[in-house]
């Protein structure tokens, strides 16, 4: 190799590294603008409303070799136009709530937002997978203004309740780095402990339900409690006033009563 060709290819991996820095740049500012929006949210429920469906938040960007094994392992190209029409989940955001319900909630109030759009939407709770995995999957593309450009940049959002995001946590680990043929002994008992889950969920789900009736009816019996009070405080000053003006005017007789024997 030639002097000249040695430095054109070591000019030609710093632009590749460039270019990919700042792409990656592009991703971690998509998802900060993502996490800014579901923490807006959290702040709004816990100051103004009486209930905060979102438990915690994780987030994560892929990096360079992370991304390059997808494209390898799917058979894409190695360029950036490649990366960006193919690796949708570079960037990714784990919401964890309290109940199923909530799951459907916080959705519905990232996609109403004007500034995203749903590309992608996979009901895993609808419609688990084979192996039991439940989880709400989204795909949002969202705008992010840089110097000189706006750039439309994916995050994939992953919306689950504290008990799927504990299956999935030690199903991954169970799995990790075991690149054999699982037992279909294993694959049965994990199955079954998501079916569990899912059983606990729904119970769960139930009997927050039922409370929150329960709250709901003790407000409105307090509310008719405190109506009724109001109500009857006038009656009974009205009765008080009347029993003050008896006393006087007795008092009054007795004294003119007591004078005229006197005399």
């Amino acid at each position: 190799m030639s002097q000249d060709q040695y430095f054109k290819d070591l000019e030609e991996i710093e632009n590749l590294q460039k270019s990919l820095t700042r792409y990656m740049m592009y991703y971690k500012f998509a998802m900060e603008e993502i996490g800014t929006k579901i923490s807006i949210l959290q702040q709004e429920f816990q100051y103004i409303h009486s209930y905060n469906p979102i438990e915690h938040v994780k987030s994560r960007l892929k990096n360079t070799q992370s991304i390059i094994n997808k494209l390898k392992r799917r058979g894409y190209e190695f360029s950036i136009d490649s990366i960006r029409q193919n690796v949708l989940d570079i960037a990714g955001i784990r919401i964890i709530c309290s109940f199923t319900s909530d799951i459907y909630r916080v959705a519905g109030m990232l996609m109403q937002q004007r500034d995203i759009e749903v590309i992608e939407y996979k009901d895993y709770i609808e419609n688990p997978k084979p192996n039991g995995y439940q989880s709400l999957h989204m795909i949002l593309k969202i705008p992010v203004f840089m110097s000189d450009r706006v750039e439309q940049v994916y995050v994939e959002v992953q919306i689950r309740t504290i008990a799927m995001d504990f299956w999935a946590s030690l199903e991954h680990k169970i799995y990790y780095k075991y690149d054999k043929e699982v037992p279909e002994n294993l694959k049965e008992d994990l199955k079954d402990a998501a079916d569990q889950i899912a059983h606990l969920d729904h119970k769960m789900e139930k009997i927050h339900k039922e409370m929150q009736e329960l709250r709901h009816e003790n407000e409105i019996k307090g509310k008719a409690e405190d109506k009724e009070r109001e109500r009857v405080k006038p009656e009974a000053k009205d009765y008080e006033d009347e029993k003050d003006s008896s006393n006087i005017s007795m008092k009054y007789f007795s004294m003119m009563l007591t004078n005229s024997m006197e005399t």
